[in-house]
């Protein structure tokens, strides 16, 4: 859709300020939203120290941090569960459970979504439309609903599997074909989308002359939507396998990135007052699930199917041309912090390397958890969170 608003420039929506505290990470992709941490002088060479681990029970839900508490998810006996752990001993703080399916189709099933801390509150979208409000201190239960029963919203095959994005006083979910918002006090909907099936991807926000705008993925396209109205900007066809269009939106300057897996592939979009426009599209970085990381120009991430050749790429955002590939990484996740990519693979390997644009430089690599392993570590605080399927959580001493 055609816009009479001028383009002067695109940012990410300052949250640092507001959300984190010292090197907290409150919210899935970090602070910046990027999947970099600005933390400096931290260690993971050699074997890490584990400083304590938990079992938080089956599910691919990654962490937040917020005053001294980790955030998870996890399934077991027919529940899922909502858990606070102590950062510095692991020991639960607090745990919700509520009713829930497994929703084992096609994989072993368990919690998706990642929570969100805003404060004093912590927010979570279950795979089957649950959202609550909890007081992130004690675990109350502010609000509650099932927003998938209150809009008729179909349930992607996966379920929901999007953090809710806080923008001002409002939530933005990935529920129905571009998304709805609620108050975040109360839970009351705000705005909704037509019903057809999301995608997987976390609402992704941008500003364009002051106009707060969320880019969601739904089934075949990503569509960027006034966050206060629920009114569409522009959509852009993106038609991918299954509708798994789940790895979130990059942004740099007036350049959006977008990666998508079961051989769709990747493109660059320059945005402007209207239709965004191609800048070139290749099969070169097929991000299934797990975002890639833009450091610089370069572009790191994972190029494959978790059920297929995988491997770590460095990808050049201007062009989209491959500057190298490592195939001991496979299947996987990372992040990043000054300067190094912190990876860990599905088979539980923690791999810390460089991250240069000429090759693949390993400094350090440790088996550090068993089993499947497909959700994104977190850094935060002088301290590595990670876990597996099952649910077995491990947290290293990232000082020494």
């Amino acid at each position: 859709m055609k816009t009479a608003l001028p383009l002067t420039c695109f940012s990410l929506v300052a949250l640092v300020a507001s959300l984190s505290q010292a090197a907290d990470w409150p919210v899935w992709r970090g602070p910046t939203l990027d999947g970099i941490s600005a933390e400096k002088d931290w260690k993971l060479s050699g074997e890490p120290k584990v400083l304590w681990e938990a079992e938080v029970g089956l599910g691919f839900s990654s962490f937040v941090v917020g005053a001294g508490r980790v955030f998870t998810t996890g399934h077991a006996d027919d529940r899922d569960s909502v858990f606070c752990l102590d950062a510095k001993t692991g020991k639960v703080i607090w745990k919700h459970e509520y009713a829930a399916d497994l929703g084992d189709k096609y994989y072993e099933g368990g919690t998706s979504a990642t929570p969100t801390v805003d404060g004093d509150k912590v927010y979570q979208l279950s795979r089957w439309g649950d959202l609550f409000c909890f007081e992130a201190a004690t675990g109350k239960v502010v609000w509650e609903k099932n927003v998938q029963k209150e809009t008729e919203a179909n349930i992607p095959d996966w379920g929901f599997a999007s953090a809710p994005l806080v923008q001002g006083d409002l939530l933005i979910l990935n529920v129905g074909k571009a998304g709805m918002a609620v108050e975040k006090t109360t839970g009351k909907i705000v705005w909704k989308s037509e019903t057809d099936s999301a995608g997987y991807s976390t609402p992704y926000p941008i500003t364009r002359d002051g106009k707060k705008l969320a880019i969601i993925g739904s089934g075949d396209s990503y569509v960027a939507v006034d966050v206060t109205n629920g009114t569409p900007a522009w959509s852009y066809k993106w038609n991918t396998r299954y509708g798994v269009n789940a790895a979130d939106p990059i942004l740099s300057g007036d350049q959006l990135f977008i990666s998508s897996g079961y051989n769709k592939g990747c493109t660059l979009l320059k945005l402007t007052a209207s239709q965004p426009e191609k800048v070139w599209e290749n099969k070169v970085l097929k991000n299934q699930f797990n975002s890639s990381i833009l450091i610089g120009e370069h572009l790191y991430g994972i190029d494959g199917d978790q059920n297929s050749r995988c491997s770590l790429k460095c990808v050049s955002l201007a062009d989209g041309k491959e500057l190298w590939s490592e195939k001991s990484i496979g299947f996987g996740s990372l992040m990043a912090a000054d300067g190094r990519l912190i990876i860990l693979t599905e088979k539980g390997e923690l791999v810390i390397a460089k991250a240069s644009a000429e090759k693949f430089d390993e400094i350090s690599r440790a088996q550090i958890l068993s089993g499947r392993c497909w959700s994104a570590p977190v850094l935060a605080n002088g301290q590595l969170f990670a876990r597996n399927t099952p649910g077995h959580v491990v947290c290293l001493d990232a000082t020494k």
